[in-house]
């Protein structure tokens, strides 16, 4: 991995790319959505495209449509939810709120005495803590709602406890590896530095700010929320709870609100959040042999004939979401399904595919 010398990332020139069109026709897009969604094989799947503008949505699935179109529902996005982190971060760092470079246990404790290595914010939304991806008690506490709900029995507050008495295998900043329990602390040190609730803060910082009204942290319920499933495609599933994770997964969206989140990307001169949404696509650090995996603050990046390709999926434990965008071609994709990831599961490398393509 390489590490930049600043606690947070520039902006360099020229990162924008020139939009090159679109090959297919729209004919031809429609077409290639509904096979896709077919392989998909979930009870609901919803794929929406943005090309220079232009939306094309597709839903299906096995299951009987529901009362409420499918496009019309939010999905619960999992861990495609820490891309909104990251904007979140990065906007109240771009404004002056917070630099990046605290260190989260003394954002939780003040009275803390510092750490020699401390886990800063920026290792915590670039998975660089030392942090596990859970913590070590979470599948003891959680086991007995394995199957519905077990975030929802870890709280924030054993979240919180739990990272003040962890000590990190490695020195932060050293190693990545992808961690839902740092992002989540980052989410509850982030709310303690502002002295802000965190659905606050993303209210504020995101939803109003690019106008996503068709956004939210919480289940309503029937007729606002799809209904995941099990991995047979059949059993349904409450709602998904968080818990102590909002952080990291707790964000629910309809395929139209993620289409405008990642038009905003594509083109962010049209944002408030302008800057923001311009430094989240700046590669912060490279891992792998030859430096081959490509990490911004909240995306990954791979290359393509034209390009990087940025994007982020998400799994809850009865839904899935795939998003993504390509500036060469000015292509958003938001695609949701309410089955449960299973073992050889179509839908993440079909989505992929689409907007490889």
């Amino acid at each position: 991995m390489t590490a930049r010398p600043a606690p947070w990332p520039g902006v360099p020139d020229g990162e924008d790319t020139p939009v090159r069109p679109a090959a297919a026709d729209e004919a031809a897009l429609r077409a290639r959505l509904a096979e896709a969604a077919d392989a998909c094989d979930a009870p609901d799947v919803v794929l929406a495209v943005s090309r220079n503008g232009r939306r094309t949505v597709h839903s299906g699935g096995t299951a009987k449509p529901p009362d409420v179109p499918r496009e019309d529902l939010r999905y619960e996005i999992g861990s495609a939810s820490k891309t909104f982190t990251a904007l979140l971060l990065t906007r109240l760092i771009r404004r002056g709120v917070l630099t990046g470079a605290e260190p989260a246990a003394a954002c939780l404790d003040p009275g803390r005495p510092p750490d020699r290595d401390p886990v800063t914010l920026a290792h915590l939304i670039t998975h660089t803590s030392g942090l596990p991806a859970l913590p070590a008690d979470f599948v003891r506490r959680g086991l007995p709602a394995w199957r519905t709900n077990p975030y929802a029995r870890y709280p924030a507050g054993r979240l919180t406890d739990t990272f003040l008495r962890h000590r990190p295998r490695h020195r932060p900043g050293t190693r990545w590896h992808y961690s839902n329990y740092g992002v989540s602390v980052l989410g509850h040190a982030v709310a303690a530095a502002t002295r802000t609730s965190w659905d606050d803060l993303v209210d504020g910082q995101v939803l109003r700010a690019l106008g996503l009204s068709g956004t939210a942290l919480r289940a309503e319920g029937p007729g606002t929320d799809a209904v995941g499933h099990r991995k047979d495609g059949r059993t349904p599933v409450p709602a998904f709870d968080a818990g102590g994770f909002q952080a990291a997964g707790a964000v629910r969206s309809t395929p139209y609100d993620l289409l405008t989140f990642l038009e905003a990307h594509l083109d962010p001169a049209r944002s408030p959040a302008a800057g923001a949404l311009r430094a989240v696509r700046v590669p912060v650090l490279r891992r792998g042999l030859g430096h081959r995996h490509v990490h911004t603050v909240g995306w990954f990046r791979h290359p393509t004939d034209g390009g990087p390709m940025y994007f982020h999926s998400g799994a809850t434990l009865g839904q899935q979401a795939f998003l993504g965008f390509r500036p060469d071609t000015g292509t958003a994709l938001a695609a949701v399904c309410s089955r449960r990831f299973r073992a050889r599961d179509p839908f993440i490398a079909t989505a992929y595919a689409l907007l490889a393509e």
